[in-house]
């Protein structure tokens, strides 16, 4: 069959028309299905070749299979759009809980110390593999509990609303989660600084059922004895026992032998590491 070479070249003005016209009214995603609903009289894979080549043209990026970001003129010289203009969308084209995590929470509150070279996001079971772009990725943390919507905060974006943990919340998740974003140190690091936004006397039975024991002892072990923070870890600890936090012996670094090594009496951490910051 010979290829058309001009019904081509119009499938693809067509669909960059439409594009075109859904940014005007500040909309920045699109799904593969909606395109084939609005041009039944192009075939799926016309429209499939048709939105390989915008996407080489750098007009719009395939983030997942089916779901499509329109690259603003704003990004277009870098070909790329932040990941936090479109998390929403995707997280509801993809039907899971989220909420954005760890160092690109705490920049939300002044202290992520350095610039997040990826997104990391938190969301429902089960394992969501990342999301990758030649020039963006974004890192899905997988939990099996029940994100709990108490302890996120909404913030606006350019496009749309976004989740992200509090405060509170993206402190304890930097320890859960320390592996994602460098180890213990990487964490204190970006503690001394949200630190001074914390308010520990909010929490209630909820967050303790949503957040590791063991990340509520090293957290406050590290407030209490390596940041300076005492009143802040004092809130913590009573607020754990109160939620009935049951603190057993625990290493302050998992990977790490324990024998010979002094223990905290109040938090029940075997020190076993000596915590260096950057700050």
């Amino acid at each position: 069959m010979q290829t058309n070479y001009c019904d081509m070249a119009n499938d693809s003005f067509k669909i960059k028309d439409w594009i075109d016209d859904r940014q005007k009214h500040g909309q920045i995603t699109f799904l593969f299905r909606e395109v084939v609903a609005r041009f039944p009289a192009i075939t799926e894979q016309a429209v499939k070749n048709a939105l390989n080549r915008l996407v080489n043209q750098d007009v719009i990026i395939s983030v997942r299979k089916g779901f499509y970001v329109i690259v603003p003129v704003e990004y277009a010289l870098r070909g790329l759009v932040p990941p936090e203009a479109y998390i929403n969308e995707l997280m509801g084209f993809l039907g899971r809980p989220y909420y954005v995590a760890l160092l690109n929470a705490a920049a939300f509150y002044g202290a992520a110390h350095q610039r997040p070279q990826q997104l990391s996001v938190v969301c429902g079971f089960p394992f969501l593999r990342d999301a990758k772009t030649q020039k963006t990725r974004i890192n899905f943390v997988v939990t099996r509990k029940n994100i709990p919507q108490k302890w996120l905060k909404t913030f606006r974006t350019e496009s749309d609303d976004i989740q992200v943990s509090t405060p509170e919340l993206t402190a304890a998740d930097l320890i859960t989660f320390q592996k994602e974003i460098g180890g213990l140190n990487r964490a204190s690091t970006v503690l001394v600084e949200l630190s001074e936004v914390l308010n520990f006397n909010k929490l209630d039975k909820v967050f303790f059922d949503y957040v590791p024991i063991a990340s509520i002892q090293r957290l406050g072990y590290l407030l209490e004895n390596e940041l300076e923070q005492p009143k802040q870890a004092e809130i913590l600890y009573a607020k754990a026992l109160k939620a009935g936090c049951k603190l057993q012996k625990i290493p302050l670094k998992c990977s790490k032998k324990t024998d010979g090594y002094k223990t905290d009496t109040k938090w029940k951490i075997i020190i076993n590491e000596q915590i260096e910051t950057d700050v």
